[in-house]
């Protein structure tokens, strides 16, 4: 995908990522990531092209070397978001990255690209039990009004979920395909490592550790380049 529209004196390349994707490398979570922030040096100017973009989130990188990123969905800013720091971390191959929440630690480990972070840092969502995979698969979208994170065990025992995203936030976001803080959220909530499956087959990995830190992996693939 090679989209150009040059409307400003000053251009933006954003690489567009999918995140949280599938084995077969398919699904994920689209994300932009924005290398040169200075193009959009306020708050106000980034959001405004997270709107345009109308990606989950967006993210500016204002540091690429000390990992310094600022992210948006389309209508506000997030102090942390899972799937933007997997993916721009894979994109700039960093060891540390920095959201306003916190230092977050990265590491690799084959195609999975892992960072450990709180779940407290993560937004608030409501964490919704259903009884079986099928029930998650067969829910229309709520109204907007509350964000909720349905899920239910395909297999218990081996920690694997069935889960979808509804963010209600009304912003043109109706349906989460992968959400790195929802399944922080529950990891803590469940205390064990779980195998996601969110949205139309993104897949998730977590894993609890020390002292209230949660592990988040995935796989990411570069889907392209758009110029704005």
């Amino acid at each position: 995908m090679n989209t150009t529209v040059r409307s400003a004196a000053t251009a933006t390349d954003i690489d567009v990522l999918r995140v949280f994707c599938a084995g077969d490398g398919r699904h994920g979570n689209r994300l932009g990531v924005v290398r040169d922030a200075r193009t959009h040096p306020d708050e106000a100017s980034r959001q405004a092209l997270a709107k345009e973009l109308g990606f989950s989130e967006t993210v500016f990188v204002d540091d690429p070397e000390r990992g310094i990123v600022d992210i948006y969905t389309p209508g506000l800013r997030l102090p942390f978001a899972g799937h933007p720091l997997v993916g721009a971390a894979w994109l700039l191959d960093l060891e540390v990255i920095c959201p306003p929440a916190g230092e977050v630690w990265v590491r690799g480990d084959g195609e999975f690209t892992w960072i450990e972070a709180r779940a407290e840092w993560a937004p608030p969502r409501t964490l919704r039990r259903y009884g079986s995979a099928a029930e998650v698969d067969a829910l229309d979208v709520p109204e907007p009004g509350e964000w909720i994170y349905a899920w239910a065990w395909e297999e218990e025992a081996a920690g694997r979920i069935r889960a979808r995203a509804f963010p209600g936030r009304g912003d043109g976001i109706d349906e989460d395909e992968a959400t790195g803080a929802a399944a922080l959220l529950l990891t803590a909530e469940l205390g064990r490592a779980l195998n996601i499956t969110q949205g139309r087959g993104s897949q998730l990995l977590t894993a609890p550790g020390p002292d209230g830190i949660v592990e988040l992996g995935g796989r990411v693939r570069l889907e392209g380049t758009l110029t704005r």
